[in-house]
């Protein structure tokens, strides 16, 4: 079919309204992950945990961190799979990935060799589950290699092998341990039969309503994709090079934005050439870089106001000071008064969430 031709300005709001960042507010956390397809989780908590602020950026002063850990420990409406956080239904669409997993040789000869090791694990999550890492005993035969931070973590490597197979499950968190049980005990009796392709098209298809427009085909990012195949609809964008798909659903639609503070691993801007391409948004995560190379600062918080990504906000959260800190607010372009007073009342609305004081 012809492609749909949006230019940059209709693109932005297609991506920010299938993000749940206009001015009309979702309501629900389970309904807004559901939407998302997921919540990333990552341990920094700079100013908090990425699950949380992403949450909290939808939901507003209506979400509390609670309502995530007993939609995951006590409903069970969500859950821990592979470092995202999803809707219990949707582990059917991952039930051919579990039945093939481990993916490569290497780590299928690994769990080979360490078959009594398995049985060991399994038995002790029967008998004492649930359990953390580290209360259950290492009992391999051959040790697991790495050069990264995983060699010779023996046991935190088999609970993974194990989990990306459904056989056990993550059934909640001490501080940041996880904590491990039977998939038979923590999972639905009946997934779902779904096929691998059938699957795929699904995931694709509400990959790309998360996001309202994506790349067909784009390089290999690590956990969840950033592009959708053959879902939605070709369009063009004006002035960016290539053929993009569209949710078709929002098409057309009308738009009203809003202020929003952005955790860097926000699907919003995630996909940082995305985020160059559509919104001339430069950015990158520098909490790894030293501090003297830093342009915007350890944790920056991507700013979109309306459909712009406008700046970066450069804070701290000093709880046991009680305050948020706030080393600086990085203006793409000079603000104008009414950005800078939405800005300001945005950062002041993240920090009583916190329940912090602001200080510049």
């Amino acid at each position: 079919m012809e492609p749909h031709r949006l230019d940059r300005t209709q693109a932005r709001r297609i991506a920010v309204r299938a993000q749940l960042l206009g001015a009309d507010r979702p309501t629900d956390l389970v309904e807004t992950v559901r939407h998302l397809t997921f919540l990333q989780v990552d341990p920094t908590a700079v100013i908090a945990p990425n699950a949380d602020l992403v949450a909290w950026s939808r939901l507003d002063a209506a979400y509390a961190p609670a309502d995530l850990v007993r939609a995951l420990e006590d409903d069970r409406t969500l859950i821990e799979f592979n470092a995202l956080i999803r809707p219990m239904e949707d582990l059917a669409l991952f039930r051919a990935d579990m039945e093939r997993s481990p993916d490569y040789p290497r780590w299928r000869e690994w769990l080979d060799a360490n078959e009594s090791f398995r049985r060991d694990v399994l038995a002790r999550l029967r008998d004492e589950g649930p359990l953390t890492s580290r209360e259950i005993p290492d009992t391999s035969v051959v040790p697991w290699t790495s050069s990264g931070w995983t060699g010779n973590r023996n046991v935190t490597q088999m609970l993974e092998f194990l989990a990306a197979r459904g056989e056990i499950a993550i059934v909640g968190r001490r501080k940041r341990d996880r904590i491990w049980d039977l998939g038979e005990r923590a999972l639905p009796a009946d997934l779902g039969a779904v096929t691998a392709d059938e699957a795929q098209r699904l995931r694709d298809e509400r990959r790309l309503r998360s996001l309202g427009i994506a790349r067909a085909k784009s390089p290999v990012v690590p956990m969840e994709p950033a592009d959708v195949g053959a879902a939605g609809e070709p369009a063009v964008v004006e002035g960016v090079d290539g053929e993009w798909r569209v949710d078709r659903a929002l098409l057309g639609q009308p738009f009203e934005g809003r202020t929003a503070l952005l955790s860097p691993f926000d699907r919003l801007v995630h996909n940082r050439t995305r985020a160059l391409e559509l919104f001339d948004f430069d950015y990158a995560l520098e909490m790894y870089k030293p501090a003297a190379k830093r342009r915007w600062g350890y944790f920056a918080l991507p700013i979109l106001h309306g459909d712009r990504l406008v700046g970066k906000l450069d804070a701290t959260a000093d709880r046991k000071g009680g305050v948020l800190i706030v080393n600086a607010i990085h203006e793409d372009e000079p603000f104008t008064s009414e950005v800078r007073r939405a800005v300001d009342d945005e950062v002041d609305a993240l920090a009583a969430w916190l329940g912090l004081e602001v200080r510049h």
